[in-house]
């Protein structure tokens, strides 16, 4: 039996229950792109942050599961599929973006609409070191997603740090630019 999809108002529920600091925006459109998400809620760019799932292969015998791993980044950026490796100690090829439907089953909500905390499945996450710098523009605030394709998060880059407590490394393809 299939668990069912979690929504928006399970996410509701999980901010209210824990007490973070997040308002969720209803009704934002259809924002199928950054800048879409951005233009829909007059934000930058840049204050947009997106939830991805990564699978590595760290097995040691065919009967391991790929480990999953939460990375959270700039939605602008582009997570480096290789430093994720280097800080695993695993070839590059060893590292997958999951399939939509390994998404859904971890972490409960659908891709595109994934939030960075409130997921079915307790997973390590990342967040890449290039967000650290959005704690003084601003004011800290960034948006998420919100548990489906047309609600977003606003939260502060303080309250994400410490509602998900993760380990902090520059994966996006930006931190590595001179």
């Amino acid at each position: 039996m299939n668990e069912p999809l979690l929504t928006a108002v399970d996410l509701q529920a999980y901010i209210d229950s824990c007490g973070i600091t997040a308002r969720l925006i209803d009704d934002v459109g259809h924002t199928p792109t950054v800048p879409a998400a951005a233009a829909a809620l007059g934000v930058e760019p840049d204050q947009i942050v997106k939830t991805l799932l990564f699978l590595l292969d760290l097995r040691r015998s065919a009967e391991d599961e790929p480990q999953p791993l939460v990375v959270i980044s700039n939605g602008e950026s582009r997570v480096d599929k290789k430093l994720l490796a280097q800080r695993y100690s695993v070839g590059a090829k060893r590292v997958k973006l999951a399939p939509p439907e390994i998404v859904l089953r971890l972490l409960g909500y659908a891709a595109g609409g994934v939030p960075p905390f409130g997921h079915r499945s307790d997973i390590p996450v990342i967040v890449d070191a290039s967000l650290l710098r959005l704690r003084q523009q601003y004011g800290g605030r960034i948006y998420a997603g919100g548990g489906d394709d047309r609600t977003m998060m606003e939260l502060t880059v303080d309250e994400l740090l410490r509602v998900v407590r993760p380990e902090i490394v520059a994966v996006s393809e930006a931190e590595q630019t001179p």
